[in-house]
């Protein structure tokens, strides 16, 4: 039974970088297609990035391609998400979901595999 928890995220000035992690246990996540998910108040759920089952990384927001990362570490059964350049809108809450499929989706409802947010904070 695969949970996923969230951490790394804080307070960080704009223009500065956070990794955050998401450790998934219970179960392998080899098999799962992995996205990230923000959600900022008063706005609805973004999705940011997804890698796949074989590491083949999707972005839902071609906005964010040139700042936030998405990578996986099988090994250490944790994915991801390396954030750059980080500015005052970008302040929200961080998710992650799985699948238990190979490919991504876009589809926010085929992630039934969720972690509890980590808070995310850019400011001066």
């Amino acid at each position: 039974q695969l949970q996923l928890v969230e951490s790394g995220g804080g307070l960080v000035q704009p223009g500065g970088s956070l990794r955050l992690s998401c450790v998934a246990s219970g179960s392998s996540v080899d098999s799962y297609a992995v996205a990230w998910f923000r959600q900022a108040p008063g706005k609805q759920r973004e999705g940011i990035s997804c890698i796949s089952a074989t590491n083949v990384v999707s972005y839902f927001a071609q906005s964010l391609v040139a700042r936030f990362t998405i990578s996986r570490d099988n090994a250490a059964n944790t994915i991801y998400l390396q954030m750059d350049s980080l500015v005052p809108d970008d302040t929200a809450v961080y998710h992650c979901a799985a699948v238990y499929r190979t490919w991504c989706t876009q589809h926010r409802a085929a992630y039934d595999v969720w972690g509890l947010g980590t808070q995310v904070t850019v400011s001066s």
